[in-house]
């Protein structure tokens, strides 16, 4: 095992990717000659040449067009967005082409891409720059999601979505990249799909994934010090959704609550409310309380920003009133 960042845990998987096969290639702005907005593909372009690690123009539909034709001509894309924000010019090309050209071929296009990047609030952005969109892209239909939240998940299911045949989009956060975790030496793959139980309880279930999870696990700290013990539970995958580590969890807890930076309307956390509420009902001992963004944009003023984001006192909050405390 070894100590490294969030942004090393991208890298590595990227680079023994590369090096492991040489239809693999990575676009996006600054990725090359500049090591990336993020200095995620740090050395990438000085080992691997301009040919497989490519600057392109500030044209998010434009060059997410062009990854998804080399995909399909037979190389394995990795599309860095600087931003998700940025993701809104390009989604026609992720939705209508990425998404569904499979389906519309008859099965004889695959689209082996990953599309990825930082996700969600960071600091001092203001409203169209602190955006978490993940809603939007679980809900095509031949999409996969990924959301990390720590080294170890971060290399394994890159090199597992870099290997994947179908378009997947991985969801990362800028307050993440200089996160530490220990990262096994030797290759390993984390299977899309799974979810993983980040601290075992058996009081409430606290669900969440990406950059809430530290907010998450501190929460449960504060719980454990007044004798409540939590599931946390770390879903890694949103599409496809690990439905039954889901329902394992509530089953036996009988409470939950979901974190989420979305906003609430629409979001993966409603979603699983509706699946615990489907599938789950009789066994829950409370409603499902949902900890989201505000539902309002994103405002600058720092006090402000970080009001409206979830937080440890308000997961506090919602696990008390599930416990009825």
């Amino acid at each position: 095992m070894s100590t490294i960042t969030f942004r090393e845990a991208i890298r590595q998987a990227m680079d023994e990717e590369m090096a492991r096969d040489k239809n693999v290639i990575l676009m996006g702005e600054e990725v090359a000659q500049y090591n990336g907005a993020y200095k995620v593909s740090k050395g990438l372009y000085d080992k691997y040449g301009e040919e497989r690690v490519i600057d392109t123009p500030i044209t998010e539909e434009g060059f997410t067009g062009v990854g998804i034709g080399a995909a399909m001509a037979g190389l394995r894309t990795i599309v860095e967005w600087m931003t998700f924000n940025f993701s809104i010019q390009a989604m026609d090309q992720v939705f209508n082409n990425a998404a569904k050209m499979l389906y519309m071929s008859g099965g004889q296009f695959n689209i082996p891409i990953v599309f990825r990047g930082p996700n969600g609030p960071a600091e001092f952005l203001s409203s169209q720059h602190s955006q978490a969109l993940q809603s939007l892209f679980v809900h095509f239909p031949g999409l996969k999601v990924v959301a990390p939240a720590t080294p170890y998940d971060a290399k394994g299911l890159l090199k597992s979505a870099i290997r994947d045949d179908n378009p997947v989009v991985f969801l990362e956060a800028e307050m993440m990249y200089a996160w530490e975790g220990d990262v096994p030496a030797d290759e390993y793959l984390i299977e899309i799909g799974q979810a993983d139980l980040k601290r075992e309880g058996k009081d409430i279930t606290l669900i969440t994934f990406s950059k809430p999870l530290r907010t998450v696990l501190e929460a449960a700290d504060e719980l454990s010090g007044k004798g409540i013990e939590a599931d946390v539970l770390d879903l890694r995958s949103l599409r496809p959704l690990d439905e039954e580590a889901i329902l394992t969890s509530v089953r036996k807890t009988n409470r939950a609550v979901i974190v989420d930076e979305a906003w609430p309307y629409a979001s993966v956390a409603s979603h699983i409310v509706w699946l615990i509420t489907n599938k789950a009902f009789d066994d829950l001992d409370a409603p499902v309380e949902l900890v989201t963004s505000e539902d309002v944009p994103m405002p600058y003023n720092h006090t402000l920003e970080l009001a409206v984001q979830p937080s440890v006192p308000k997961v506090l909050k919602a696990a008390e009133k599930v416990l009825y405390l």
